[in-house]
């Protein structure tokens, strides 16, 4: 019964509009986003989003109610804060983003108070809610013609010009020695911004629509390293946002603005946490991984520094780990049966793939001692703790590095062996 409801309203004229024009500004949004993003211009279009009224005020005095005066008055205000922004941080002495918080500011006010102004006449009658917040269900067979140009310009010119927006994102001054001026597509993506902000405003509004440019963006980018697919994904997770925002908007009887805001942020949190590769649970997955490998690096080197032949008793590997005798057991378990260990009359004895191992943690440990004391000037009093935290991070091919700097050395600042690759450790070390 619900779901016939809302296919039904989804159905309605109106409806599909809304759906339609929703659909095209998320998507739109959500690729030039991307290069919003990346290009650490965010609070720019937060500038230019709000400082399009004034050209909507002006083109109302000139043209009347049009949706094409008000396009193009908006882009011409767009165009006219970026340069204004750009010539304040280029000439005069004023931090970059206070240069565009002046900017934008005053722009804002003068839209605000020119359409409220119009608002006293009679006879006019410009919602200025509508400006500001968006008004999706409402929108006119115009809106869409002319959102849905500005997408397939936008998305076309992103297309067409990917190489060079690639790199003076990534490598700007590799761009101008091969001649591509940065600064000329900076200016083209501030167009492009400024176009994508006026298809917006009746869908989510002026100040909403940053971000449909920030969050679809920034989601993507928690969700791949490589551009095209975040493209892609930052597309797809707008369209979904607007679309789903809809819903639920006329659903539980909301703004659709507001509503298509939640749903991106809620995608955005949902990436922050399940992210395959930089989500939080990935990361508490992966400390906790890294934590267990320390501990059970910690008992072979502790093992053979020791007490290599006659082994170890829980209690005492307990004790000098700091850790309970419960949890030294649950390790043991572990690695005896990765065979890097074996306990035998409750005695921990390393096998020899536990000693191979060790003596590696070993050598890690000493050479990064006297690489502490020979080249930052430490002393040896100063190095222990660091050391045996760093040893387990150090690869082999930095070992040899460091080996090699140090001119091989066969003793660290504690007059203790450092063991070759070959070598053996000294059983009676105690270093």
């Amino acid at each position: 019964m619900f779901l016939t409801e809302l296919l039904q309203i989804l159905s309605t004229e109106w409806a599909i509009r809304a759906l339609l024009a929703s659909s095209l500004v998320g998507l739109m949004c959500g690729i030039l986003g991307c290069f919003i993003v990346l290009r650490n211009m965010s609070l720019i279009g937060d500038a230019l989003s709000h400082a399009v009224l004034p050209g909507i005020f002006f083109a109302f005095l000139l043209v009347g109610y049009s949706t094409i005066g008000f396009f193009i008055g908006s882009t011409i205000a767009g165009l006219v804060t970026a340069v204004a922004i750009s010539w304040i941080q280029q000439n005069v002495k004023t931090k970059n983003d206070a240069a565009i918080g002046i900017i934008f500011t005053a722009m804002f006010s003068i839209g605000i108070m020119g359409i409220s102004w119009l608002n006293q006449s009679e006879g006019v009658h410009l919602d200025l809610k509508d400006f500001l917040f968006g008004n999706v269900l409402g929108i006119s067979n115009e809106d869409i013609y002319l959102t849905f140009g500005i997408a397939v310009y936008t998305i076309v010119c992103i297309i067409l010009f990917y190489r060079y927006l690639f790199i003076t994102t990534f490598q700007p001054t590799i761009a101008e020695t091969m001649g591509i001026s940065a600064k000329t597509i900076h200016y083209f993506l501030m167009v492009l911004l400024s176009f994508a902000i006026v298809a917006s405003l009746r869908t989510v509004g002026v100040i909403l629509v940053v971000a449909m440019l920030i969050t679809p963006a920034a989601t993507a980018l928690l969700l791949s390293d490589r551009l095209k697919t975040v493209l892609v994904l930052s597309g797809v997770v707008g369209i979904l946002s607007a679309v789903l925002g809809l819903v639920l908007s006329i659903l539980y009887d909301t703004t659709p603005g507001p509503a298509m805001t939640i749903c991106a942020t809620a995608f955005y949190f949902l990436a922050v946490l399940f992210s395959p590769t930089q989500g939080l649970l990935f990361k508490f997955s992966q400390n906790r991984i890294e934590s267990k490998r320390i501990i059970r690096e910690d008992i072979l080197r502790q093992v053979i520094k020791t007490m290599p032949k006659t082994g170890m008793s829980k209690h005492v590997l307990s004790e000098r780990l700091s850790l309970k005798e419960s949890v030294i057991e649950k390790y043991i378990t572990l690695m005896a049966k990765s065979k890097l260990l074996a306990y035998e009359s409750d005695k921990i004895i390393l096998t020899p793939a536990g000693i191979e191992k060790a003596e590696q943690l070993v050598r890690a440990h000493r050479l990064w001692e006297t690489y502490q004391v020979k080249k930052m000037g430490l002393g040896s009093d100063q190095i222990h703790n660091e050391a045996d935290q760093i040893e387990h991070f150090l690869s082999e091919e930095l070992l040899d590095e460091i080996d090699k700097e140090l001119g091989f050395p066969t003793k660290d600042p504690h007059d203790s062996p450092i063991p070759s690759k070959k070598t053996k450790v000294n059983a009676g070390a105690t270093k």
